[in-house]
């Protein structure tokens, strides 16, 4: 692993406590060019987690709050008639940054929605006619309360399926949760002016570089029988597609990285699975009534399948 990373990781880890797991999937998800749905109360640190690894990499951060009345060209920019020049006009969105805060992204109809996760689909945005490319490094996080569901729209299974991970974000341990408290009363933590250690161009030389992690056909197998597992298992109505392999694999080629090796072993596919499907499947009514968690249906099908040598 590179060495600036693992300073990053570190920098990162003792900025953001008693969250190591999901960091590291974060930045798994950022590497292998997806995205992430982000789902926890509020007050859990969902957007300084996000803006520090946005200071961390040396981006440019957008947050972008999600309102019932938010439009479409709110997000990606409008044309406007410029009365001095005698001539229209481009004024981009928030969207053209590196890194994307989308926070309460269920909190605005569905044809704003479907503005922000199209251009996460294609790398770029139309306004007026013309295409604009968004940056090579372009990441989004969206945000959702799990907790306040009046008046919101949730996302279709659908739309759902373009991120890569749904991370959930739970209160930290007790420790860990005191000394946020300190960090807090000592004003360390609200602190904007974190050191970048990388720059976009050194960022873009990392994913390169993972590019050489190897997955063998074994491996790919694995995460082949569990995707279609998912389809032949009772307890879930509807199954993961073939995007969500594609996405196991990508992640676990990343988290291989962090880890500082070159080839992916069935424990990364383990590690990545569950963020991987947990927005990507259905549990069935039956288990709805009977309180089963889908988290738990996920251990217990990763579990059944077995473990390639």
């Amino acid at each position: 692993m590179n060495s600036q990373l693992k300073t990053l990781i570190n920098a990162y880890e003792e900025r953001i406590l008693g969250q190591t797991t999901n960091l590291r999937l974060l930045l798994s998800a950022i590497l292998s060019g997806g995205h992430v749905l982000l789902e926890g109360v509020p007050g859990t640190g969902k957007t300084q987690m996000v803006r520090t690894l946005s200071n961390l990499i040396g981006g440019e951060f957008r947050r972008i709050q999600f309102t019932p009345d938010l439009l479409p060209s709110d997000i990606t920019g409008s044309t406007i008639f410029n009365m001095k020049e005698n001539s229209f006009q481009t004024l981009k969105g928030p969207i053209f940054a590196n890194i994307i805060l989308a926070d309460e992204i269920n909190r605005t109809p569905a044809k704003t929605q479907a503005a922000l996760l199209e251009a996460m689909e294609e790398g770029q945005v139309t306004i007026q006619g013309e295409t604009y490319p968004l940056p090579e490094v372009f990441f989004v996080v969206a945000t959702q309360n799990p907790i306040e569901f009046e008046g919101t729209y949730p996302l279709p299974e659908a739309q759902q399926d373009r991120f890569l991970f749904k991370l959930t974000i739970d209160f930290p341990e007790l420790e860990e949760e005191m000394n946020v408290l300190k960090q807090v009363l000592d004003r360390r933590y609200l602190d904007e002016s974190i050191d970048a250690i990388l720059d976009i161009a050194s960022f873009q030389a990392i994913q390169r570089e993972m590019e050489a992690v190897t997955i063998s056909d074994d491996v790919l197998s694995y995460i082949m029988q569990m995707v279609r597992k998912t389809r032949e298992t009772e307890s879930i109505r509807f199954g993961a597609s073939t995007r969500a392999a594609i996405s196991i694999a990508k992640a676990a080629k990343a988290w291989a990285y962090l880890s500082d090796r070159d080839y992916v072993t069935p424990d990364d596919i383990k590690i990545v699975a569950k963020p991987a499907l947990r927005h990507r499947i259905q549990i069935s009514p039956q288990m709805e009534l009977e309180g089963v968690g889908l988290d738990q249906i996920i251990e217990e099908l990763v579990g059944a399948v077995p473990v390639p040598r």
